[in-house]
């Protein structure tokens, strides 16, 4: 692993930085939403900026780590460690690989299990969508694919538009919010249309449609 080519790239859906593990609740957050995404590499020792501070205690970052991912984690993850040093200080990168056991959930404060995703370099709180898109994922493998006016209506609309939400979906068709989810979801895990997420909204695309 090259982890200054890594740290050049910056934080991003498959990388995030800390400087150090102080908190096992607040870790887990992001091991889930590495997992639920694309997995993703977590460097320990190196600050916000890039900045390389190194680690002061191996053991310690692997102990809150291992407790994160093991009692804070649901399904349990399991990450991969490797230490580099660089400059005569220590990095941890610890590698969370893309699961098959999706959705995962963290343990929060209040004793309650919430799932989250990686979106750039920010770990949010999964939406209705994503988590059934995440449940759906393997269940859609193989299944035949029948199109309905709903769909075709949906289709047209985005040939002309390009992008719809889940709003414009509603209003569009007339159906229900919990029956336009079902659908959109299914199109998704089909690999028809792509889901773009950001901090304020979600929006749907043909795959690819940047």
């Amino acid at each position: 692993m090259n982890i200054r080519e890594l740290i050049l790239q910056g934080e991003g859906t498959t990388l995030d930085f800390k400087k150090t593990i102080t908190n096992a609740e607040k870790i887990a957050k992001s091991l889930v939403a590495f997992a639920n995404n694309q997995g993703g590499v977590l460097l320990i020792g190196v600050a916000d900026d890039g900045n390389i501070v190194g680690v002061k205690s191996e053991d310690e970052e692997r102990y809150m780590i291992n407790k994160a991912a093991h009692q804070f984690c649901k399904p349990a993850i399991e990450p991969a460690f490797e230490e580099i040093y660089i400059n005569h200080k220590l990095v941890l990168a610890v590698t969370i690989s893309q699961s098959d056991l999706k959705p995962h959930y963290a343990l929060d404060a209040n004793k309650e299990w919430w799932a989250y995703y990686r979106v750039k370099d920010k770990t949010v709180l999964a939406s209705k969508i994503v988590l059934d898109m995440l449940k759906d994922e393997q269940s859609q493998a193989g299944k035949m694919i029948v199109y309905s006016d709903l769909e075709k209506k949906l289709f047209n609309y985005l040939e002309e538009q390009g992008r719809i939400t889940l709003k414009q979906f509603t209003k569009l068709t007339r159906i229900s919010n919990k029956k336009a989810q079902k659908l959109l979801v299914g199109l998704i895990t089909s690999g028809i249309l792509q889901l773009h997420l950001s901090e304020k909204e979600e929006y749907f695309t043909f795959i690819n449609v940047k």
